[in-house]
């Protein structure tokens, strides 16, 4: 039971006044604003809160500037290409008019030696190869963008109930407080474990306390693990698309229920799921 003493004691510290004293330059009196303790507390946690979630704000704002700056490019390229396409068009209808004569003195009779419309090959040619180049960036990037989009992990590996989060914890056997380098993800046994991203399978066994395992390796430094799988439905070497069965859940190894442990690592280190979970990267 609760000791009704203690709680009272802890209330009263909380809401202990804290004075603080306001003294200006002039000759004005100090000015006192008595606060709470519990109230400096929940102001600076509040602070925090805001100066993650501005600065949180700030780097998504930066990447999307980027990413439309180089779409804006891109978009002025194709201006170019679809200008310099224009004029080959123009100058095919030229000479097809012209050889449709049929004969050499009506071709030079009907000739336009204007300014106006006339054609520099030499000048076109660089056109045309700048053009090729640029598209062959475009390609490139964009093909890099939908890699990385493909590798980067996105969503669950199975719906159900964040039984555990990532982070400090106490272990559920030891009782000891430990890091949690993944989240766990509760449900009915049996359910499908879905592959979060593309990769190659890395491993796929019987792995001690982790049970049934798979471990996908995805590029551009991630890799995700699936642990206390049921069964595992992949091998080694075998490549997988996001979405793809991997396994089925289970609570095989130290698993104290029925459950996914699921992790997700960038260049070598664990890091949050809750982030790709959530599409972000």
């Amino acid at each position: 039971m609760f000791d009704i003493h203690k709680i009272k004691n802890v209330l009263k510290k909380a809401f202990t006044p804290v004075t603080i004293m306001l003294i200006p330059h002039s000759n004005t009196k100090p000015f006192n604003l008595k606060v709470p303790s519990i109230g400096i507390v929940i102001s600076i946690l509040l602070w925090c809160i805001g100066t993650v979630y501005v600065f949180s704000v700030a780097v998504d704002t930066f990447e999307y500037h980027d990413m439309k700056k180089k779409l804006n490019y891109y978009s002025q390229q194709f201006l170019e290409l679809d200008s310099t396409i224009s004029a080959l068009k123009k100058a095919e209808t030229e000479f097809k008019r012209l050889f449709s004569f049929g004969s050499k003195d009506k071709v030079i009779e009907n000739i336009d030696t204007s300014n106006s419309g006339s054609i520099d090959i030499e000048h076109l040619k660089e056109q045309i190869k700048k053009t090729t180049e640029t598209v062959g960036e475009i390609k490139d990037y964009l093909r890099l963008q939908k890699d990385l989009y493909l590798a980067t992990p996105k969503g669950f590996p199975v719906m159900g109930t964040i039984s555990s989060s990532y982070g400090k914890r106490e272990h559920p056997r030891s009782g000891e407080e430990v890091f949690h380098t993944g989240i766990d993800i509760s449900t009915s046994p049996g359910n499908p474990i879905r592959a979060t991203a593309d990769g190659i399978v890395s491993f796929s066994g019987w792995s001690g306390g982790s049970g049934n395992l798979v471990v996908l390796e995805h590029g551009f430094g991630f890799s995700s693990f699936y642990a206390h799988n049921k069964m595992n439905t992949v091998k080694v070497g075998q490549k997988v698309s996001r979405g793809e069965v991997v396994g089925y859940l289970g609570s095989t190894g130290n698993a104290t229920g029925p459950h996914v442990h699921y992790e997700v690592w960038k260049d070598g280190r664990s890091v949050n799921p809750h982030t790709y979970i959530k599409g972000r990267s």
